[in-house]
């Protein structure tokens, strides 16, 4: 239902009617802001959209799609090369056994990463095109607040473009949905040939030899994995006592099992100080002194978010101490028709979050139904090898007494389609509240795991027990019946502590 008028500006039509259109700036073009656009623009607003690299963002153009691309061609060697003799597979090779490499199959590094460029910008052409046939303007420059609210409620956007020529905007709504960029340490920066941060790794044409990896959070556990995979000595170095130290603890020990079980070299609770090259090597000092040697090294120490030069506070938008913009579940700032989305607000960096809360920002400011932000029912998932995906509380929920919950965990051993496809490690677990049996939560380890976890998804966004969920029919056999499996063996606990 459409409730309040957002203020707006009066076009005279022909037939000599008043009709008022309200104005949008969208400041950045990722998930969040092309999203939002695409709302606003089907609502009835007058939309432009301010980017600066192209539609997508860093999402599409640098991080989600090209990591997962990248990905996706080391899960395939993975597979091969860890099931295809226990599956009967022979390979043909007439390559005398001197003469053979250690390694079943290869990769062509710099086919795979023109494919990866080909496909992002493939990508961001289609959102575009999706974009401007809603009807919204994509004006290409760099975008800042150019003051506080103005007595009739609107604001002001300042445009730069590359070459230096501006061009002032003036909208009812502003959204703010600028991303982030890569952070880096002073004494360890990327020069993109050996030191690298993530945007820079698909310029290589040749796999690294020998990779460290800084930083064992998602992004370099996910690096880490793919080009283990892809074939390089990785060596992984984590600050913290475990791979994955913000991932469900059962999740993280089966992961950082698996990489070591494959050969990498994780080094716990090592702190990089510095990084730098020194002939064609990089050396990499951590705190306690020793130094590391490898080819070439990643950077993935985390994110900053592109909220400077904007003129935020000037504008009323508070800012917190790590640059994030503070956001209600609506997505408002702190300042009247601003709204802000995705990384810069430091709320969950995923893309699906990202546009639900762009989404939501022109809902609001248009007056059409909305539903606030709920991050208890947002699903993630790490696209390692195994997958890692999780949805609701976690079991550092649960141990903390955030929520009094039943938990349950199933290896996918037991699992016979697990058995058939060679798959050894991973598991399903649920989590549910004590006496009703709803499902709270959910973690789901395993080869496509971002798959699996919608089911849960769904029981948790529906407050669906683990009744519903056991006797609801599966596949035989399928991975997904172990988390039937699980849901059977929570019900059971339930009325067995019921009796």
């Amino acid at each position: 239902m459409r409730g309040r008028r957002p203020p707006g500006r009066r076009h005279l039509e022909a037939c000599g009617t008043m009709e008022y259109v309200t104005r949008i700036v969208i400041i950045g073009g990722g998930p969040g802001g092309y999203e939002a656009a695409l709302v606003a623009a089907q609502l009835g607003a007058e939309v432009t959209v301010v980017d600066c690299d192209g539609l997508g963002g860093a999402s599409v153009l640098t991080d989600c799609v090209p990591s997962k691309t990248l990905i996706a061609t080391a899960e395939v060697m993975t597979t091969f090369d860890s099931s295809y003799e226990e599956l009967g597979i022979i390979v043909a090779d007439d390559t005398p056994p001197s003469e053979r490499s250690a390694r079943v199959v290869g990769v062509d590094l710099g086919k795979v990463n023109r494919r990866v460029k080909r496909l992002a910008l493939a990508q961001s052409h289609d959102i575009t095109a999706s974009v401007t046939r809603a009807g919204a303007r994509v004006l290409r420059g760099r975008g800042r607040l150019e003051g506080m609210q103005s007595l009739d409620g609107s604001r002001k956007v300042v445009v730069r473009a590359a070459d230096g020529t501006e061009e002032t905007l003036v909208a009812d709504a502003v959204l703010i949905a600028t991303g982030g960029h890569p952070r880096e340490l002073p004494d360890a920066q990327p020069d993109g040939e050996r030191i690298l941060n993530w945007t820079q790794v698909y310029d290589l044409d040749e796999l690294p030899e020998e990779l460290i990896v800084v930083g064992s959070g998602v992004t370099g556990a996910e690096f880490a994995g793919a080009y283990q995979a892809l074939g390089s000595r990785v060596t992984l170095v984590s600050s913290r006592d475990r791979v994955l130290p913000g991932e469900d603890p059962d999740a993280a020990a089966v992961l950082e099992d698996v990489f070591r079980r494959r050969g990498m070299n994780v080094m716990a609770r090592s702190r990089a100080e510095s990084a730098k090259r020194v002939g064609d090597r990089v050396e990499v000092t951590l705190s306690d002194g020793r130094v590391i040697s490898g080819s070439h090294c990643l950077m993935a120490v985390g994110a900053i978010p592109n909220s400077s030069g904007m003129g935020l506070e000037e504008a009323g938008v508070k800012v917190r101490d790590s640059g994030h913009i503070w956001t209600d579940k609506v997505s408002r700032t702190t300042a009247p028709g601003v709204y802000a989305a995705g990384d810069v607000t430091g709320i969950f960096a995923l893309a699906s979050v990202a546009a639900m809360q762009g989404r939501i920002a022109m809902y609001h400011f248009l007056g059409d139904a909305v539903t606030p932000l709920n991050l208890k029912t947002v699903s993630s998932n790490v696209f390692t090898d195994p997958e890692i995906a999780t949805v609701g509380y976690s079991q550092a929920d649960v141990d903390a007494g955030k929520i009094d919950a039943r938990v349950v965990k199933l290896p996918l051993l037991r699992n016979p389609r697990a058995k058939m496809q060679g798959i050894r490690d991973g598991f399903v677990k649920i989590f549910c509240r004590p006496g009703t049996g709803i499902v709270v939560g959910g973690v789901v380890v395993a080869p496509r795991a971002s798959e699996l976890i919608h089911p849960i998804s769904i029981a948790v966004d529906n407050n669906l027990t683990v009744e519903q969920i056991a006797n609801a029919f599966t596949v035989y056999p399928s991975l997904s019946g172990s988390i039937a499996e699980v849901a059977r063996q929570l019900h059971t606990r339930k009325l067995t502590d019921e009796g």
